[in-house]
C-alpha cells in the first residue's frame, strides 16, 4: 500500500512538471515567434518611414506590436502582444488592450511602435502597472505632419508613436485609453 501511494504521488509530481516544462517551451516558442514579427515590423517601418529612423538613433527602448487587431460595432475593442527592445535586444513582453464606445463600425488590423526617447518615459512603463495611452509621459502620434518636421533637434517629447501596416476598415483609429501590461520576459 505504502509503495504503491509513492508510486502515484511520484508519478503525478513527475506528470505536473513535465506539464510545466511543455507549457514553458510554448510560451517560448511564441515568444520566439512575436521576437522574430516585431523585428520584421520595425524594418518595414523604418523602410517606409525615414522619421522612425531618426528616432531609432535617438531611443532609450521601442516597444513595437507588430500586430493590433481592432474590432467593433458601435462598442469596439483592441488587442496585440508586443515586444521591448533595448539597444537591439528584446528585454521584456507585453499585451496591449483597449475598449471602447461610440459611432463606429469595422475590422482593421495595423502596426504600432512605441519610441521611448529617456529613461524616466521608459521606467515610467513599468512603474505605472500597466501604461495608460494619453497618461504619463507626453506622448506624440507621428503622422505624415509631424514626420516632415522631425529632425535630431527637434525631438522634445518623451515618448513617439506610430501606426504602420494598416489593413481592413474601421471608422478612425484611437490610441486612447489604451493599457500595456508587461506579461513576460
Amino acid at each position: 500500500m505504502i509503495g504503491k501511494l509513492h508510486f502515484r504521488q511520484l508519478a503525478f509530481f513527475t506528470l505536473l512538471a513535465a506539464g510545466l516544462l511543455f507549457q514553458n517551451s510554448v510560451k517560448a516558442a511564441g515568444y520566439n515567434r512575436l521576437d522574430r514579427n516585431a523585428f520584421a515590423a520595425l524594418r518595414n517601418l523604418y523602410s517606409t518611414t525615414p522619421a522612425a529612423r531618426i528616432l531609432r538613433k535617438q531611443a532609450v527602448a521601442i516597444l513595437v506590436f507588430p500586430r493590433v487587431v481592432k474590432a467593433g460595432f458601435i462598442v469596439g475593442a483592441q488587442t496585440g502582444k508586443g515586444v521591448l527592445i533595448k539597444r537591439g535586444r528584446v528585454v521584456g513582453h507585453y499585451n496591449i488592450a483597449a475598449a471602447s464606445y461610440g459611432l463606429q463600425a469595422g475590422l482593421q488590423a495595423f502596426g504600432y511602435a512605441m519610441f521611448f526617447m529617456s529613461p524616466n518615459a521608459l521606467a515610467y512603463l513599468d512603474k505605472s502597472g500597466g501604461f495608460e495611452v494619453g497618461t504619463g509621459p507626453s506622448l506624440v502620434l507621428v503622422d505624415r505632419g509631424v514626420a516632415k518636421s522631425l529632425t535630431t533637434t527637434t525631438l522634445g517629447k518623451d515618448v513617439y508613436a506610430f501606426i504602420f501596416s494598416q489593413k481592413g476598415l474601421m471608422g478612425g483609429i484611437g490610441l486612447q485609453g489604451s493599457k500595456i501590461t508587461r506579461v513576460g520576459p
